[in-house]
């Protein structure tokens, strides 16, 4: 039984043949033992017309959605954009003096959604409980130092700019920005299991994260891509290691900002049909513009291509940087979302109105694979809304 009203395809206009070929892919590296499990959801005109789960879990199975959560923040700053709370150009250090330290003090608002603040890698503890208290969070911003002048150049953060931001929503709603998250953007869309910060008694069915596969060796990188590339540098702090922290209940129950969310693939889905229909008038006008608008293409330094980053999202633009950027085939080039780390993926095209998301508990080592098949399944996602339709 699912735990989502899920319609007949046909009915909101998508192509049964393409989906079924979409679950057929989903399930080739769970049949052969390389993911333990996934979930994948198609919405159109604001409804699910494909929920499935494959593998050792349930359609009740939640999973942790990584960096797919920085597209639920994005969501909320839209909020916060369009009441005047915060404003683009606006210094973060006027609305959090602490951080304005170490030359600190020119960083925008705009910068820290374009991951181009200059702290990519400033460090903030999650296992230590360090990142669990506010105090010590405030402190560490304080000692932060910027790499590169802000504003020069892109590069991704992976947590530390979203720590910023969640503290950015405290500092103006007065309440914790989990719960801001929950009462204005998460609740009013009805999605009472996609949690940012899931207490311990709640999490009983959220998958664990298993480690999968090996990691592929620079020989064979350079076969498949046809040139060199640095692996340590493309993962980053993004190791499988980081990413097992996410099974530790204190860790979910904190809700890290920038990689800490749970949901299923139907919630996602849901969430970005919310924000490309706005059917409550939650959010202002601009936010497909925000959405939609490229701010940054700056080069991303470690794949070559540019970032193509709209405000606090990811824009897909034309192959084949559109597929760099873990959009398929077939998509409009205005289509965003966000990917997260273990191959998660989340997006809408407002051409074609159709949202996506794929999520798994498997973390596949073999990075050239699991890129691959992020691309593979969002090309048949997005077959299942013909052009003509």
């Amino acid at each position: 039984m699912s735990a989502y009203d899920v319609v007949e395809p046909a009915s909101i206009g998508l192509d049964e043949d393409a989906c079924a070929a979409l679950v057929d892919r989903a399930r080739r590296e769970v049949d052969d033992g390389l993911l333990p499990s996934c979930q994948l959801a198609v919405a159109r005109e604001g409804k699910v017309g494909l929920f499935a789960t494959l593998g050792d879990a349930t359609d009740d199975t939640r999973y942790t959605i990584f960096s797919c959560t920085k597209g639920l923040i994005a969501g909320l700053i839209y909020q916060l954009l369009g009441d005047g709370s915060l404003k683009l150009d606006q210094r973060v250090a006027d609305v959090i003096p602490e951080f304005g330290s170490n030359d600190k003090d020119v960083i925008t608002v705009e910068m820290v959604l374009l991951h181009m603040g200059g702290f990519p890698s400033a460090p903030l503890g999650l296992l230590n409980g360090e990142a669990a208290d506010r105090a010590a969070r405030i402190r560490r911003f304080a000692s932060w130092r910027c790499n590169w002048e802000p504003g020069t150049r892109y590069e991704y953060h992976p947590t530390s700019g979203h720590w910023v931001l969640a503290e950015l929503i405290e500092r103006v709603t007065g309440t914790d920005y989990r719960d801001v998250l929950r009462e204005r953007v998460l609740d009013p869309l009805g999605l009472s299991r996609l949690q940012l910060g899931v207490p311990v008694e709640q999490q009983s069915n959220i998958a664990d994260l298993a480690i999968r596969g090996t990691v592929p060796t620079p020989e064979e990188i350079e076969a498949i891509i046809g040139v060199p590339l640095d692996l340590e540098a493309l993962v980053g702090q993004v190791t499988s290691d980081a990413l097992m922290e996410f099974n530790d209940p204190g860790v979910r129950a904190l809700g890290v900002p920038g990689g800490g969310g749970v949901a299923s693939a139907a919630d996602l889905a849901l969430y970005y049909q919310g924000l490309l229909h706005d059917p409550l008038g939650m959010w202002p006008a601009d936010r497909l513009a925000w959405a939609t608008e490229v701010r940054c293409d700056l080069p991303d330094p470690i794949r070559g291509n540019p970032a193509h980053r709209s405000l606090g999202l990811q824009v897909a633009g034309s192959p084949p940087d559109a597929q760099m950027r873990g959009f398929g085939y077939g998509q409009s080039p205005r289509s965003f979302g966000h990917d997260g780390a273990a191959g998660q993926i989340a997006w809408v095209d407002p051409d074609s109105g159709l949202s996506f998301c794929y999520l798994t508990n498997g973390i596949d080592q073999h990075v050239i694979r699991e890129g691959r098949r992020r691309i593979g399944l969002s090309s048949r996602a997005a077959a299942c809304a013909p052009t003509d339709s």
